[in-house]
């Protein structure tokens, strides 16, 4: 054991002799600025850059006419009052989550008026949790978007809190039924 402590005690005199505190704080300084810089470097974007080009994901359609809109995009008919991420831009889609998550059974719920028949309908927001957020495709509709006193109609809370993760990923949104017209 004193061989390797005699070791040491060498390397550190010898490493003392050459270099000072003065070099050392330089030493630090240089490489703190050279972590600040890599953001800055130049690299490929590509896997951050949407799935169907620059423009964003690439459109995605029910192929029915009772259905229409574009479901990657935030002005499809059933995303009303929907806040969070889309599934549809995150492997899943209006109705499931994608693979790797669970569908929150506690939602928020609005109703929305489809454009092909005319009749509102109500949909059942649920959010998918078990990874970390998408991070694509983000909407905020607020409409019919009730104060904190409704919780139920609030789109502004985790409603991961069900699930075993309470972690958010996207949000759906399911039809449920017509909602009954007045008479």
């Amino acid at each position: 054991m004193s061989e390797i402590d005699g070791l040491t005690e060498r390397l550190a005199r010898n490493v003392a002799r050459r270099s000072s505190r003065r070099s050392l704080l330089s030493l630090i300084g240089t490489a703190i600025t050279g972590a600040a810089v890599i953001p800055v470097l130049p690299v490929s974007r590509a896997a951050a850059a949407p799935a169907g080009g620059r423009d964003g994901p690439a459109p995605q359609t029910s192929g029915n006419p009772q259905d229409p809109g574009d479901q990657t995009q935030c002005d499809y008919w059933r995303y009303c009052a929907i806040d969070g991420f889309l599934c549809s831009c995150c492997g899943g889609s209006p109705n499931t989550c994608p693979p790797g998550t669970e569908m929150s059974p506690i939602t928020w719920i609005g109703t929305c008026q489809n454009p092909a028949d005319g009749r509102a309908y109500i949909i059942s927001y649920n959010d998918c949790c078990g990874k970390s957020s998408c991070g694509r495709c983000k909407c905020n509709r607020n409409d019919g978007d009730r104060p904190m006193v409704r919780p139920q109609s609030n789109n502004d809370i985790n409603w991961c809190l069900g699930t075993t993760s309470s972690i958010y990923h996207c949000s759906t949104a399911v039809i449920l039924g017509t909602a009954l017209q007045d008479r």
